[in-house]
């Protein structure tokens, strides 16, 4: 398959910049098109006319999702909407929202990783409102999750809610018909979610993965600690497809990318174009076109070499 073959997609998606100070940027958000080779940046999000302050800044923007032509996107304690001309038309914030990674949509239903709590929170779209969260942890017999109120004190914590260890470091929620599924650097592998809310392992992985979902009849995901996008089927089929690496002399702050701050090569950022071709972010802030049956880049974008800026969330822009 070319590149002349397939309808190039447009996309969106959030960057964050690893060790930027108040005053520096902090990363955005960007509309990529494919077809032209164009990046677009819609939000700076440190000339954003917000107030900073307690609202994530240091985080930077994360995971995406739309509703009702709108665009939902995380920052780290607070949920903001959008309308297609990217200005805030509003935003809500939990107690037990802290150090969001990504967010996912299912029908009427927002679902989003808090971090910080071990947990993941459910908002309703049409009532625009947190009404549901699960805290989950690791132990001896396996998995467990404790469902709580997000707006209210029946938490796993007790009054105060489940406290705030980030044990398991949730980075990532799917979900469809079967539940939802949620994974992390430390969950050993993708969690299901059931009816219930009875928590068990879907599979195994490796440590420090994001963006891990179920694709095809198998998993899919950033493999980050091994810098490569990675498809594992049931049948046995294994593929793992290096992300971009550059010069060091083409990077800006290289003296910085020793790993400890930041690093080129973190893979982080993915979604499904359709069965066959995926697109994943990585830095720095970098968004390439896989084809995953022949295993080939297809496409790349490059809108900074500043190894300290990094892909966050990545979705298809459907406007």
């Amino acid at each position: 398959m070319t590149e002349n073959s397939i309808q190039l997609p447009t996309l969106i998606a959030t960057s964050v910049v690893r060790g930027a100070e108040q005053g520096d940027s902090h990363g955005g958000i960007y509309l990529i098109n494919f077809a032209e080779q164009e990046v677009i940046q819609v939000v700076d999000w440190n000339a954003s006319d917000i107030d900073f302050q307690g609202r994530g800044w240091d985080r930077g923007l994360r995971g995406i999702a739309f509703f009702n032509n709108e665009i939902y996107i995380a920052a780290s304690d607070e949920l903001f909407v959008y309308d297609r001309a990217f200005k805030i038309q509003r935003s809500f914030r939990s107690t037990y929202l802290k150090h969001c990674h990504e967010i996912f949509q299912l029908n009427n239903h927002l679902y989003l990783t808090s971090t910080g709590h071990d947990s993941i929170l459910a908002f309703d779209l049409d009532k625009q409102a947190f009404f549901w969260a699960i805290h989950l942890s690791l132990g001896e017999e396996g998995p467990r999750g404790i469902a709580y109120d997000p707006q209210g004190i029946n938490g796993p914590g007790g009054a105060n809610g489940p406290k705030a260890q980030n044990l398991v470091h949730l980075n990532n929620v799917y979900a469809d018909q079967r539940g939802i599924f949620a994974s992390g650097l430390k969950t050993e592998g993708i969690l299901h979610i059931g009816n219930g809310n009875v928590v068990s392992k879907m599979v195994d992985m490796p440590e420090g993965m994001h963006n891990a979902r179920p694709f095809r009849d198998g998993v899919l995901f950033n493999d980050t600690g091994s810098d490569v996008v990675r498809y594992v089927g049931r049948d046995g089929t294994q593929i793992a497809i290096p992300v971009p690496v550059y010069e060091v002399s083409q990077l800006e702050h290289a003296e910085l990318a020793d790993g400890k701050l930041a690093r080129q090569g973190f893979a982080r950022g993915l979604c499904v174009i359709n069965d066959r071709i995926i697109a994943a972010g990585s830095s720095p802030s970098t968004v390439t076109l896989y084809d995953l049956d022949s295993r080939m880049e297809i496409a790349r974008v490059n809108f900074s070499m500043d190894v300290r800026n990094a892909i966050h969330g990545l979705e298809v822009w459907p406007f």
